[in-house]
């Protein structure tokens, strides 16, 4: 047991290496942080959506940025699209399951929003269905993502790739990632006014 502890936090450690390492991965999440920034000063939202871990992690950002995530300020419009049952039940028994995000994006999505499909696989059809709906819509497309982008890096206009094929590992990258583009966000717009550390 104690030797499979050590080896799960070492493959961790040896991921984040690469990652910290990555300049190009860097430079991707500068970019995503930037496209958001833009999205909420024009009045937009941040959309998120995925499956399984995914769709925690979809609405743990989302709420790290309607609620806070350093410090008390205004709240940022973001929004989970895999929170509300009754719409993703009656999409997937009307429509089906592949339509469970895109339909939703149909429905609420803007010129100018961010729309963030995370999917360790890269092949979530549900996700990729949501991106191009997202796309007709002129929505900026990000893709959180494992080592290979798959059919979703091809489609996003931006795409964030852990260094991993390992799922854990991928959405341990991806969680870390997301707290620091909210983190970027949330200091761009309050941290001059809000943040005790900057006074």
């Amino acid at each position: 047991m104690k030797n499979y502890i050590i080896s799960e936090f070492t493959k961790t450690r040896e991921v984040f290496e690469k990652i910290l390492a990555d300049e190009k991965l860097h430079k991707n999440i500068e970019a995503v942080s930037s496209a958001c920034i833009k999205a909420l000063r024009n009045g937009k939202k941040i959309m998120f959506c995925g499956n399984g871990g995914s769709a925690a992690d979809s609405q743990h950002l989302a709420a790290e940025l309607v609620s806070k995530l350093s410090y008390d300020r205004p709240a940022l419009n973001a929004m989970a699209l895999s929170v509300d049952t009754s719409a993703l039940t009656a999409i997937g028994n009307d429509y089906g399951y592949l339509y469970s995000f895109s339909r939703q994006v149909d429905a609420v999505g803007q010129e100018g929003d961010v729309l963030i499909g995370i999917s360790t696989s890269g092949r979530s059809k549900n996700v990729v269905e949501a991106m191009k709906s997202a796309k007709a819509k002129k929505i900026v497309t990000v893709g959180l993502l494992g080592l290979e982008g798959r059919d979703i890096g091809e489609i996003a206009d931006y795409q964030i790739n852990i260094p991993s094929s390992e799922t854990p590992k991928i959405q341990e990258g991806h969680i870390a990632t997301g707290h620091i583009i909210c983190a970027l966000i949330e200091d761009e717009f309050f941290g001059a006014t809000h943040n005790p550390h900057r006074k």
